[in-house]
């Protein structure tokens, strides 16, 4: 309308998930609630468009793998899921002319792509590629799965957090000779 604009939420993506309000839905699909906007907003606010140029959207998902693992591997299992699962869009030369012109993107014949980032626990793999504006949640689980499945397959695990202990204090465990009495633990002085 002209004052005010009604619209359906969408949930937030994972970055952003703890900003107000509160959502209880965790990627960009319909909560179900409506929100109705003053149009003045425009004006105060940034107004975020998923497919004024291009319908499609760019996506990531990391995987931890741990340091040693087959990272060849492990990169083609991320780009061969993200492929199998978004070939089917390709936006079309026109799109992409108007891409370049306006934003200043040069090139998406690399897509899907995997970043490494080397952390202190795991290596970081981030698999970026191209999806449609709408169903991204689905395309999302599908690759996930894959992912799963095939560096199960190669004997690839996933990371986690590791904890190094270096040093741990001396125990004396000591047995009460009375009948009846518990052992007890106590930390032998330093």
């Amino acid at each position: 309308g002209y004052t005010r604009t009604t619209i359906m939420e969408m949930g937030q993506p994972p970055p952003v998930q703890q900003d107000e309000p509160a959502m209880w839905v965790e990627a960009r699909q319909y909560t179900g609630r409506i929100v109705t906007v003053t149009n003045d907003k425009i004006f105060d606010e940034p107004v975020y468009n998923y497919s004024r140029v291009l319908p499609f959207i760019w996506e990531e998902i990391k995987v931890p793998v741990p340091h040693g693992a087959e990272l060849a591997r492990a990169e083609t299992i991320l780009i061969d899921a993200a492929r199998r699962h978004t070939s089917q869009w390709q936006p079309g030369e026109e799109q992409l002319r108007e891409l370049r012109l306006r934003y200043g993107i040069v090139s998406l014949d690399d897509w899907p792509r995997v970043y490494v980032r080397i952390t202190d626990n795991w290596l970081e793999l981030t698999v970026r590629f191209l999806v449609p504006d709408h169903g991204v949640r689905g395309v999302k689980d599908a690759v996930s799965r894959d992912v799963l499945r095939e560096l199960a397959a190669a004997g690839i695990g996933i990371a986690s957090t590791t904890i190094a202990i270096v040093e741990a204090p001396a125990i004396r465990i000591a047995s009460d000779p009375q009948p009846g009495a518990h052992d007890s633990c106590a930390p032998q002085d330093a």
